[in-house]
Order: C-alpha cells, then sequence, then structure tokens
C-alpha cells in the first residue's frame, strides 16, 4: 500500500508540472485554472472531508461488528445520503461560483475571474465524485480491500496527464484571449473526467466486491447527529485550514500574474518530502500511540512522540536547507518546461526557498497533533488549529502591506512557518503539561545539533553552487549539475558534522530505513 501512495503521489506531482507546462507557468490562465480546480477540494473539505476518517470509517466498522447483516444496509444508507446531500452542495456550489472565485481572487482581473467562474462550473461537480469515491473506499476498507482506494488517485492523475499532454500537442492556448471553445473544453471536461475516473473505479471494484449498490431513500437509522456531534471539533480544524488556504490564495492572486501558480507548485514541493518521510513516520506511530494511550501509559506516548520528531527533523533538516539555497535549481529541475516563462520559474524558486523555513516547524507540529489524536481529543488540536490560522492569515496580510506586489507571494511561506512555529510551541506546552513531560530536554538538544550539522551543509552547498554559477550556462543542465554537486557536497557534509556532534537519531533513521526496505 506504501508503493501505491506513493506512485499516486508522484503522479499527482507529475499532473502538476505538465499542466504547468502546457498552460504556462506564469500565465493567467494557468491562474485561472489552478483556482477554479481548488474550490471542488475546498468546497469538500468544509462539507464532509474532515469527518471521514474520524467520523465516518469508525461508525461504518462499529455497524459492520453491530448488525446482523454486516452493516451492508447502513452502509448503503450512508452511500445513499452522500449522493443527494453532495449532489444538492453540488448544486449550490455552481450557482455561487461567481461568490466562490470571488473569494480567492481579489487580485485577479475582470477576464480571469470570468474564465475562472466558467471552469470552476465545470469541476465543481467533483464534489460529488470525491464524496462517492472517499465513501465507497471507506466501504471497502471496512470489508478489507484496501488496493483500489489506494491506487484510484493515480488513474485520477494519469487521466489529467494526459489531458495535459494533448493540450500540448494540439497546441492549446495560453493567454486567455486566444483561448478557443475547444481548448476550453478539453481541459474543463477533461479534468473533471479524472476525478469521474477515480470514483468510477472504487465503486466498480465495490460492486465486484458483492457488495450491492443499492439506493436508499430514508436515511434515518444513519446516525446523522452523532456524525454531526462526534465531527464538531474536527469541522472546526478543517474550517480552520481552509480559511488559511483562502487567506494564502487572495494574497496571491494579488502578487500579479503567476502568484497563484507559484504559491500552490511551492506548496507542492514543500510537501512532497512532509508526504514520503514524515507521513511514513506518523503511520507507523498512531497504531502505537493509541495502544500506549489505551493503557494510559503516558511515558511511552511520551517517548513515541519524542522519537517520531526527532527521527523527522533530522531526515527533513538537510532537505529544508537544500530548499532555502537551491531553491532555484530546484524549480528549474522540476517546472521549466514547455510554455513556463523564466521569470516565473524565478519567482517559483524564490518561494520554494521561502518554503524551506518552514518545512521542519509544520512537520513538528503535525506530528505533535497525533499525540492529541491517540489521547481521544480532537478539541484541543482544533483550538491549537485556529491560533495557527490566525497567525497566518496576520502574515498572509502582513505580506500584502508590507512587500513590494510581485514578492508578496514570497512571504505567503514565511507566514506558514511563523504560524506553525507557533503551534508546535504551543503543541509541545500542552502536551508537557498533559503527560507531565515531552522529553524536552533530548528534543531541544536533538534539534541544535541537527541546526548546526544542517546550517554547515547548507552553507557549503550555498558555496559550490555559487562557486560553478560562473562556470557553466543557466537552464536545465546547469540546474542539474549544480543541484547534484550541492547535494553531495552538503550531503557528506551533514552525515560527518552529524557524526562529530554525536547526532545518534541519525543512525537510528539509517537503520530504521534499512529494516523497512530488507525483504523479509
Amino acid at each position: 500500500m506504501a508503493v501505491a501512495t506513493l506512485a499516486s503521489r508522484a503522479a499527482g506531482f507529475v499532473r502538476l508540472v505538465v499542466l504547468a507546462s502546457a498552460l504556462g507557468l506564469g500565465s493567467r490562465l494557468l491562474d485561472s485554472y489552478n483556482v477554479a480546480n481548488t474550490l471542488p477540494n475546498a468546497v469538500y473539505e468544509l462539507v464532509v472531508g474532515g469527518a471521514m476518517a474520524s467520523v465516518v470509517v469508525p461508525l461504518l466498522a462499529r455497524a459492520a461488528i453491530s448488525e446482523p447483516d454486516d452493516g451492508v444496509v447502513y452502509a448503503q444508507r450512508l452511500l445513499s445520503l452522500m449522493v443527494y446531500g453532495l449532489g444538492a452542495v453540488t448544486v449550490v456550489a455552481m450557482v455561487s461560483a461567481p461568490w466562490l472565485v470571488e473569494v480567492y481572487t481579489p487580485g485577479f482581473t475582470g477576464e480571469q475571474r470570468e474564465l475562472a467562474v466558467v471552469f470552476s462550473r465545470f469541476f465543481l461537480p467533483q464534489i460529488l465524485f470525491y464524496g462517492v469515491s472517499a465513501t465507497a473506499g471507506a466501504v471497502l476498507n471496512i470489508r478489507g480491500r484496501f488496493a483500489a482506494p489506494m491506487w484510484a488517485p493515480l488513474v485520477n492523475s494519469l487521466v489529467v496527464i494526459a489531458v495535459g499532454l494533448a493540450y500540448l500537442v494540439i497546441g492549446g492556448a495560453t493567454s486567455i484571449a486566444s483561448m478557443t471553445p475547444a481548448h476550453l473544453l478539453l481541459l474543463a471536461v477533461g479534468t473533471t473526467a479524472g476525478v469521474f475516473a477515480q470514483m468510477a473505479l472504487v465503486v466498480w471494484v465495490l460492486a465486484r466486491s458483492g457488495f450491492a449498490l443499492r439506493p436508499r431513500l430514508d436515511p434515518r437509522g444513519i446516525g446523522i447527529r452523532r456524525i454531526s456531534r462526534l465531527g464538531g471539533w474536527v469541522l472546526v480544524s478543517v474550517v480552520a485550514a481552509q480559511v488559511l488556504l483562502a487567506a494564502a490564495t487572495r494574497a496571491a492572486s494579488i502578487s500579479g500574474p503567476g502568484g497563484i501558480s507559484a504559491y500552490q507548485s511551492g506548496f507542492a514541493v514543500f510537501q512532497m518530502p512532509f508526504a514520503v518521510i514524515a507521513l511514513s513516520v506518523m503511520t507507523a506511530m498512531l497504531p502505537r500511540l493509541s495502544r500506549h494511550a489505551a493503557r494510559l501509559d503516558h511515558r511511552q506516548i511520551t517517548e513515541d512522540l519524542s522519537r517520531g520528531v526527532r527521527l523527522a527533523v533530522v531526515a527533513l533538516a538537510p532537505i529544508a536547507a537544500a530548499m532555502l539555497v537551491l531553491g532555484p535549481q530546484i524549480a528549474t529541475l522540476l517546472f521549466a518546461y514547455g510554455r513556463s516563462s523564466p521569470p516565473a520559474i524565478a519567482l517559483l524558486g524564490a518561494v520554494v526557498a521561502a518554503f524551506g523555513v518552514a518545512l521542519v516547524p509544520f512537520t513538528g507540529y503535525m506530528i505533535l497533533q497525533r499525540g492529541f489524536y491517540a489521547l481521544q481529543d480532537t478539541k484541543t488540536p482544533a483550538l491549537i488549529t485556529t491560533g495557527v490560522t490566525v497567525i497566518g492569515v496576520a502574515g498572509c496580510l502582513a505580506a500584502t502591506w508590507l512587500l513590494p506586489r510581485a514578492d508578496i507571494v514570497i512571504g505567503i511561506p514565511l507566514a506558514y512557518a511563523g504560524a506553525y512555529t507557533t503551534g508546535l510551541i504551543a503543541a509541545a506546552a500542552i502536551l508537557r503539561r498533559r503527560l507531565g513531560r515531552i522529553d524536552g530536554h533530548r528534543l531541544l538538544r536533538t534539534h541544535a545539533q541537527v541546526a548546526v550539522a544542517a546550517g554547515i551543509a547548507g552553507s557549503c552547498g550555498a558555496v559550490a553552487a555559487y562557486a560553478l554559477t560562473p562556470l557553466i550556462d543557466s537552464g536545465f543542465s546547469a540546474a542539474l549539475i549544480t543541484l547534484s554537486a550541492a547535494g553531495v557536497v552538503g550531503t557528506t557534509v551533514y552525515v560527518a558534522v552529524a557524526r562529530l556532534v554525536r547526532l545518534t537519531e541519525l543512525q537510528q533513521l539509517v537503520a530504521t530505513t534499512l529494516a523497512g526496505i530488507r525483504p523479509s
């Protein structure tokens, strides 16, 4: 299943690169497309997405155990409710499309906003497709079938990659003025077709498993009140996260053409190491945390949280340093294809570098959040997330007021860094009071050792990159050579300094990684 997750995430990133190449990173067209494609995800998360894993899945599991039919009727009613409810939400969202677009795009021209509204009316049916896909996937998981829900996002990405390549081959427009109805339909229908294919695969596998896809008109017995009550604090967290996303997108739109795409592409680069490394740590850690919490073993909870944070920081700090020092080269290597403009690549490089500042505090904050969930506390992380959002929104507003217009989008990751650093400190303080200790001395020592090692490694990498600059041309090859040389230098120095300062977590990380890939 880890392979499926990694493949889906990799394909999702390739999809982003292909679309940027086809529509032109830095173009107003790509900004309009990206904003419109953000809306169905945002609405879906607000309505049901946050409650899916924390509320709906446990209720399905309980019904499978307690109901005489193994919860089949309950699952049919829940799936029917999703279709009816999200169908209605989709209609309302499509009617409200102009106002939804307005929320995210104060810096758009009228032409951009109009195109975003047209795109969004094609994209908003994805709300229903996401909901049915997630619910059908949850039913499959309860029935012991995990492959289809894990691989389905890959199908979505492959469809959209094909659409982007087709758009590039036919010479699709990169400006709004020259876009034809055929170009618009290819992008709009093709993008939504990807989400439909994702849903269709999961529903087809569910039907093949023997589950009867029978609509139920009567929702009684689902426990809507219970779902609402259990999901209340989860909803607060989701709303807070979406408010921060909206504030960041609004600030990026004010930054000018290409601002939104630079923000979203930089955020995707920022998320990749977190998804591959930190999520793996959290996935392995959460079952142990839950067992220790059930036994009220606070000492072991503290040990698990401390180890998770320390291993993640040791792994991600050099990546954060590389992003900070080599942001322009990373942006060139990943996005300098097709119709992407050099100024847009340069802007993205600065955004990637700024996101490097946020990577370590964001990771520590997310890991400590799992401590509260293991203690079955959704209220405290919701309140902390609300505080993080307030600080993040204030940072985005400060960027729009204090920075030159073109640099506003670079200030957004710095706002994230400040917000998540505050959230990390708050979460650690509250967990310390809740658990009695948080292994603070070891955490501080490891962070100090990592800061020294990553700082020296980053500086050496920067020197290597600077030394190569006059010797090679600009462009893809130069970025690859610089990134490779600086990466080798930085990695060697990081390992050497880590050994000198006795950073034992690095050895633990290597041993854990080798144990995970060694054939059994």
